[in-house]
């Protein structure tokens, strides 16, 4: 039997294998810490010369096997969750950075992940530049600095719903001895595998899709463990050379390809403690196992209204990269063909009113600040979700101020479409 299984298959069986006698289903070790019968053995454990549990801010058996689960969907050597989808992000630019570097983002991205790289990251002495996703290499490349450490940007960005040319960024990325993280939320590995496109990091907040309930928040970072960090030692010494806070472990050298996993696990989970619950993993892992047969229905139906709202002459513009006709339809069909996403954004020709008025009247969807989950789900980011953002912001991340956010859940496609129409009419 061929040891590569299909995503579908990872879904339900990944991650946890129980042995003979052991529960079918994953455990919840809801336990701080694990008891050894001697001190050395202990000693080698805070040593990272042995594997094994002795306190859960490090590692706790369920989240691993949840994190072993969407890395294998990833296709990824290592992954760690964490206990939000802005931890993750945060973790997976700290982890590689340091007072005095500099990153390059797309402005296209979470309105929270451009203020963690605008306001919160100059603060800890990390600068950021940001970018157009549609860049053409000649800016990309003119956005980079000699202390550049990174490029960010997401799958598919939230809300402006862009859809990230991999190729032409991981080559420019790479061109200059930095990795490409990817935030890969709104696709999910269902949809698109960033690293077969040339990223070598992954995020996500599990929090949307990958859990699909609204039940529990949560991240996860993923490592390809194709970047060759001793390619550039000099650029990211943190992993490189020796690190005193671990006896002088060199994370290249005793990990390989784990390096960057197994740094951002033992000092940045070790020192700043954004860890899920083993409940919360738990959950999310019943999310992962309808996350095939979640995705291709929120498509589905996410396209069927995407069209129907096309056609209304009181909607102003539609943007849906599934939908023929959409400036990054072609792209996504190159990275994307099985399907985007769930979520739409559009405008009402009045404007930002009309979109206040037309979310207030509807019934079956929802406002909130959530997205990617089972029910559907609207809001208005230039109000919400990027309030903090300036006007030049908006522009810069694609949010147009009439911009609505709707995010289609799985009812009936029918009975949205009419709670849209009614909502608009009545």
């Amino acid at each position: 039997m061929s040891t590569k299984r299909s995503l579908d298959t990872i879904c339900i069986q990944g991650g946890w294998e129980p042995k003979n006698g052991e529960p079918r289903q994953l455990p919840i070790y809801q336990s701080t810490t694990f008891k050894y019968t001697t001190s050395e053995q202990m000693g080698r454990l805070f040593d990272l010369e042995e594997n094994g549990y002795f306190y859960t801010r490090l590692a706790n058996p369920t989240s691993d096997a949840v994190a072993a689960k969407i890395c294998e969907l990833e296709g990824g050597v290592g992954a760690m969750l964490t206990s939000s989808g802005q931890a993750a992000n945060f973790y997976a630019v700290l982890n590689i950075c340091q007072a005095g570097d500099h990153i390059v983002a797309s402005s296209a991205i979470y309105g929270g992940s451009t203020n963690l790289f605008t306001v919160t990251f100059p603060k800890m002495g990390v600068e950021c530049t940001l970018v157009s996703p549609d860049s053409t290499e000649e800016e990309l490349n003119a956005a980079f600095k000699s202390n550049t450490k990174v490029l960010f940007a997401e799958s598919i960005a939230n809300p402006a719903l862009t859809v990230l040319d991999f190729e032409k960024f991981a080559k420019v990325a790479h061109e200059h001895g930095v990795p490409l993280i990817v935030d890969n939320t709104f696709a999910t590995p269902i949809n698109c595998r960033p690293f077969e496109w040339g990223a070598d990091i992954v995020t996500h907040s599990t929090t949307k899709y990958m859990d699909g309930h609204a039940s529990c928040v949560g991240g996860c970072i993923v490592d390809s463990g194709n970047f060759d960090w001793e390619a550039h030692h000099d650029r990211f010494t943190g992993l490189t050379e020796p690190d005193e806070s671990y006896h002088g472990i060199v994370y290249t050298e005793r990990f390989g390809k784990m390096a960057y996993i197994m740094k951002a696990t033992a000092q940045l989970m070790r020192d700043l403690g954004s860890i899920p619950s083993p409940q919360n993993s738990f959950l999310l892992n019943l999310g992962l196992e309808t996350l095939h047969l979640r995705m291709p229905r929120h498509c589905e139906s996410a396209l069927k209204i995407a069209a129907y709202l096309q056609s209304r002459e009181d909607v102003d513009w539609v943007r849906y990269p599934g939908l023929p006709g959409d400036k990054y339809y072609q792209v996504a069909q190159k990275y994307m063909p099985g399907g985007t996403c769930g979520v739409i954004s559009f405008g009402l020709k009045g404007g930002r009113e009309a979109a206040a008025e037309f979310m207030d009247k509807l019934k079956l969807c929802s406002i909130e600040t959530h997205v990617a989950d089972s029910r559907t789900a609207v809001l208005h980011p230039a109000s919400h979700t990027h309030r903090q953002l300036t006007n030049e912001q908006l522009v810069e991340a694609g949010v147009d101020p009439s911009m609505i956010r709707f995010s289609v859940g799985l009812e009936s496609a029918d009975d949205i479409i009419e709670d849209i129409r009614q909502a608009l009419e009545d």
